[in-house]
């Protein structure tokens, strides 16, 4: 029974080393692993327990792409969708993913990320092999002023700041109702701010594709402070005008679970929106990605009838649009 290709997940450690994930239809399907690139010192290290495997020594500065097969023949070239930034521990490629008619968004191409202020020299020369040629920041100017980012000196992508500040924001905090009732309010809060996304972020959405558009098959990478509210819309919006299933777009909104800890964020976020008298609890939904948050979001897209509607109507992705995006971005 074969290799699953749309359940392969590959991530790199800020140490280096790459972690392999797959599934198959049976469990007693041998599934073998190996880098485009090998070279001397090179470890592969396959678990016993379950399909998965660790592979250490690959080159750090640059990325690596794996070629995954099964003995019935079948196989996946893949590459790395977290890529183990030692500074922002939520940068990824967004490509590799299956659209509903077949094809595949391409990787190397489509990159989200938290914000950069905090790269290390490692990070830079990684970054700097990317070769980006576009920068959505969507943070607001007090955001980008506070923690300006870092990016390589000899080939920076251009940057276009585009400022969200979802409208329930500044009500919500000068009332003081997320002082109140703990965990709920501000559950009900990042659940709203989805829906502000649609509602009333439209202009700025529109121009982060204006952006992209403008620039001839640009890598790109749209990117707010945590990575996951305004970027995680971005990022679903972005798939779904490829193409992509609406459950692969939230499988990938979720994998921030995997690469972002809450817990790590909760003193910076106390001091960002004066927090300091709130218990830990209730501010943690501000932190986490929930389903409910997205879907709220995908709710108000299907006010317009349709994901293309939407698109067309707010975004400025007609049909012409979207047949661009798809040809820059969909593998042949």
């Amino acid at each position: 029974m074969p290799l699953l290709t749309d359940t392969v997940h590959i991530w790199r450690a800020p140490d280096g080393d790459y972690h392999v994930e797959w599934e198959a239809s049976h469990p007693h399907t041998q599934v073998t692993v190996s880098p485009l690139e090998a070279g001397a010192g090179l470890q592969m290290h396959y678990e016993e327990a379950v399909p998965r495997m660790r592979v250490q020594g690959l080159p750090v500065g640059r990325r690596h792409q794996f070629r995954l097969q099964d003995q019935h023949g079948n196989e996946l070239v893949a590459m790395e969708r977290r890529l183990g930034m030692q500074g922002t521990p939520n940068f990824r490629d967004f490509g590799g993913y299956c659209t509903e008619d077949g094809r595949r968004v391409r990787w190397g191409y489509l990159y989200r990320s938290g914000q950069l202020s905090q790269l290390t020299e490692q990070d830079l020369t990684l970054l700097d092999h990317l070769q980006l040629d576009l920068l959505c920041d969507f943070r607001r100017e007090s955001e980008q002023s506070a923690s300006p980012n870092r990016l390589p000196s000899a080939r920076a992508p251009r940057v276009a700041s585009v400022p969200i500040t979802p409208g329930s924001n500044d009500a919500a905090f000068a009332d003081g109702q997320l002082d109140r009732g703990g965990r709920q309010p501000m559950f009900d809060f990042m659940v709203d701010i989805n829906r502000d996304f649609v509602e009333a972020q439209s202009p700025a959405y529109r121009r982060m594709f204006s952006e992209i558009l403008a620039q001839d098959d640009a890598r790109f990478l749209v990117h707010c402070a945590a990575g996951k509210d305004r970027t995680g819309f971005a990022a679903a919006i972005i798939l779904m005008a490829l193409g992509v299933s609406g459950e692969q777009v939230m499988a990938d909104y979720l994998l921030t679970r995997r690469f972002f800890d809450p817990r790590q964020e909760i003193d910076r976020l106390r001091v960002k929106y004066g927090f300091q008298s709130q218990e830990d609890d209730a501010i943690m939904p501000m932190l986490e990605v929930h389903e409910a948050y997205l879907s709220r979001a995908l709710q108000a897209i299907a006010d317009y009838g349709d994901v293309n509607s939407y698109l067309a109507r707010e975004l400025g992705i007609g049909s012409a649009e979207r047949e661009e995006l798809r040809r820059r971005y969909l593998e042949a």
